[in-house]
């Protein structure tokens, strides 16, 4: 039976249109299959569901997902995070977003908080970013966080008040799609498609303020903390203090990224 599914013509390039039709034939897509962003089970014979390539710098492993959670395109990955994924799904094409989408070193999870930061008397739609363990630098052993400095390198200001908005950081922005959050996206290798940088497991609700915010600058805020700098705060008032108490003590970098999606 044909299955329900995407592939984009981003997809269809990769692999090649002989390996796509088969795919759309229902020859060589699975039936069941667990989503690459949500992790829950799928049907491709009763749901609508999307192609995902992830490439790495000699691999490539195609993978599955709702639809309604990703559309069909291909991702940017490096081969270790791709063949970390590979191994830890078991060789097959099903779920490996948490690899595919964790900053260096592997065991490292960004957590993400949305919130509205008010600066020069306007709200503005903001990201912060946190990782849960200390981020040294790939092939580098021992203690030490890097997580900063490596991204001042990728050209995020460091931030000692929140007195003005951060210059753009162009390369760079956030995947918002269907009012939801999907992912923050970095520049390619050597000039080609964007990357996901971060991506949600599965796509994050934003409340309606955030959304309208975010639509009227056409940017969002990103703010990056070391771990333990911020915490998981339940108001955006206490979540401010965190930014403000995180900039005067020296740990926090900041850029505006474009909003791509709506």
């Amino acid at each position: 039976m044909p299955r329900m599914l995407d592939v984009s013509d981003a997809v269809r390039a990769e692999i090649g249109d002989e390996e796509a039709d088969r795919l759309l034939a229902g020859e060589n897509a699975p039936g069941s299959y667990d989503c690459t962003s949500c992790r829950t089970p799928g049907d491709s014979e009763q749901e609508r569901t999307s192609t995902v390539l992830f490439i790495g710098d000699e691999t490539a492993v195609l993978a599955f997902a709702h639809a309604g959670c990703l559309p069909s395109q291909v991702v940017q990955v490096t081969e270790e995070q791709l063949q970390g994924a590979v191994r830890s799904i078991g060789g097959t094409g099903g779920d490996f977003a948490g690899a595919a989408t964790q900053a260096v070193p592997e065991q490292a999870v960004l957590g993400v908080t949305s919130g509205l930061v008010l600066i020069e008397g306007e709200l503005h739609p903001a990201l912060v970013v946190e990782p849960t363990s200390p981020i040294v630098r790939p092939g580098t052993i021992g203690a030490g966080d890097d997580f900063l400095p490596l991204l001042i390198e990728q050209g995020y200001m460091p931030v000692t008040e929140l007195a003005s908005v951060p210059p753009v950081l162009h390369g760079w922005s956030v995947l918002l799609a269907v009012g939801q959050l999907h992912a923050v996206l970095q520049p390619g290798l050597n000039g080609g498609q964007p990357v996901a940088w971060w991506q949600a497991h599965q796509p994050l609700q934003v409340t309606d303020s955030w959304r309208a915010a975010a639509n009227k600058h056409q940017q969002v805020l990103m703010f990056a903390a070391p771990v333990g700098s911020i915490g998981r705060q339940p108001r955006e008032d206490l979540l401010r203090e965190a930014l403000d108490r995180a900039a005067a003590n020296g740990k926090l970098v900041a850029a505006a990224l474009p909003l791509a999606g709506t």
